[in-house]
């Protein structure tokens, strides 16, 4: 860890020459601003790029109009469906998506993918120092539960298992946390407290595409038989194995208890329940907000009638996930979407090859014919393209085309249609290449970069190389079990009330 945070150390040191007047220079191509993330900063709408007029994305002279998140952080979350903030995109917006993306990318930094280590499958850190060990301790975020998933289902190429014959668990795979928002100058930044939940994906490898056996099957959270999910997805976030701590819970089970028990905690708080996820993540957050609708955990009664607390999903590259009627409920229940694609990404255009939303009989062929292979993507969708970054190579690589480090990338250029690639924070290309190889060679920046310090491996006193032992991982807190039967109550006496 420390050779690889010493490296993206140098790195984001390294000079950048002077802008020059020509256009195929990428030093032109960076907007001067201030970091992002600081504590009440107000942005313009108008970016400034470099000095150079001629790479200056044209966007509207009237939008000089400048606001702190906290004044509309309900437009960023969704309330509007992002009308008039994504064409040109929203500055504020656009900071907003790439925190919420780099949220998701923790979930892979501290992923253990090593097949040598008995600790493969898990996250290598304690919740009490994730965001200290991946320095992201600024975010004013708290971990307040890790999420485990059986890998006991038809998956086997998402999920990773050790080589080993002693390891951790038999049956789990580390699939995410829920965070909360607990630093008081973030609180005040973002204008509410905050609960994120963030599922962890795949890097680079697709391989699990084929797993799909690209059914739908009924969702069961609530009294509409005909709304459908993949079934691959249900399964991985619904099935649970008693035999194993990390998954006596289900995935559901797990974040239907959290968000019950933290909602309660804050109830007289201004909240927003945040869900992000890449790639086969973006897909069990999709599910995740939907379940949290559908089960109302996101209303509260008060005195004035019910209240709800705004549901958000930050989708990277995700797959479809449900049928047309899965979407329609989505919308029902005023789950906000936001999908954020490459469009040279494949990931995005399945399951659902055959029937989905671009089919203009959709409806038809899913209600009258019973068709079963009709999928539909939920919300609004940014698309982006790798082929306007002169940063980037000119590949066909699918992993690295699928990239979220590579999504973040373009996110930091992207403007609006039509308009002019230009890097508006400093967040360093050298991130593009943590684990692919589509950074352009002139930036000297290695392939797949990041890696533990001596692969995790220390010496120990008697001059033996070793794998450490790590502290035991909490499956679940301990009151699990009460929330979750909170959760079941209250679903009941709705039902006994209709």
């Amino acid at each position: 860890m420390a050779s690889s945070l010493a490296f993206f150390h140098v790195l984001s040191l390294r000079t950048i020459p002077s802008p020059t007047c020509k256009p195929s220079s990428t030093n032109s191509l960076f907007i001067r601003t201030k970091p992002m993330f600081q504590s009440k900063k107000r942005v313009s709408f108008l970016p400034r790029c470099a000095s150079i007029t001629s790479f200056r994305p044209t966007i509207a002279d009237d939008q000089t109009e400048e606001k702190f998140l906290s004044e509309f952080w309900k437009e960023i979350q969704g309330c509007n469906n992002w009308e008039g903030l994504l064409d040109p995109l929203n500055p504020v917006l656009r900071n907003e998506i790439i925190r919420y993306g780099e949220l998701a990318q923790a979930c892979y930094d501290a992923f253990d993918f090593d097949p040598f280590s008995k600790y493969c499958g898990t996250c290598k850190y304690l919740g009490s120092h994730f965001f200290e060990k991946l320095d992201m301790e600024e975010r004013g975020y708290q971990i307040s539960r890790y999420l485990y998933a059986t890998s006991n289902i038809n998956l086997p190429n998402f999920f990773q298992k050790s080589k080993m014959s002693n390891v951790w668990s038999q049956h789990a795979n580390w699939m995410g946390y829920v965070a909360v928002a607990t630093d008081p100058d973030e609180i005040d930044r973002l204008g509410r407290r905050d609960i994120v939940v963030a599922w962890r994906g795949t890097v680079t490898y697709l391989e699990w595409i084929h797993d799909l056996k690209d059914i739908l099957r009924p969702a069961s959270f609530g009294e509409d038989p005909n709304i459908k999910i993949e079934s691959g997805f249900f399964d991985l976030y619904t099935e649970k194995e008693h035999k194993c701590n990390y998954c006596a819970f289900s995935a559901r089970e797990q974040i239907l208890a959290e968000i019950k028990r933290l909602v309660e905690r804050y109830k007289g708080e201004d909240l927003s329940i945040t869900i992000t996820g890449h790639s086969l993540g973006a897909a069990l957050a999709l599910i995740s907000a939907y379940d949290l609708a559908e089960m109302k955990l996101n209303v509260l009664d008060g005195e004035d009638g019910e209240r709800k607390i705004p549901i958000t999903v930050y989708s990277f590259s995700g797959p479809r996930v449900g049928n047309l009627k899965f979407k329609e409920r989505c919308e029902e229940l005023d789950v906000k979407v936001l999908r954020v694609i490459n469009v040279h990404d494949k990931v995005p255009m399945v399951p659902g090859i055959i029937t989905n939303e671009k089919f203009q009989y959709q409806k038809y062929v899913e209600e009258l014919i019973k068709f079963p292979w009709s999928y539909a993507h939920v919300g609004v969708e940014l698309a982006l393209d790798h082929t306007n970054s002169p940063f980037l190579k000119g590949v066909n690589d699918l992993g690295a085309l699928h990239n979220l480090e590579v999504h973040l990338h373009l996110l930091d250029g992207y403007h609006g249609k039509g308009r002019r690639f230009c890097l508006v924070n400093k967040r360093d290309i050298a991130l593009v290449n943590k684990s692919c190889d589509i950074l352009k060679d002139d930036f000297g920046v290695p392939p797949n970069w990041r890696q533990d310090h001596n692969k995790g491996m220390v010496r120990t006193v008697d001059g033996r190389w070793v794998v450490p032992e790590r502290p035991r991982m909490e499956a679940h807190p301990p009151d699990t079990g009460h929330h979750l039967e909170q959760v079941w109550q209250r679903v009941k006496s709705r039902l006994n009330a209709i």
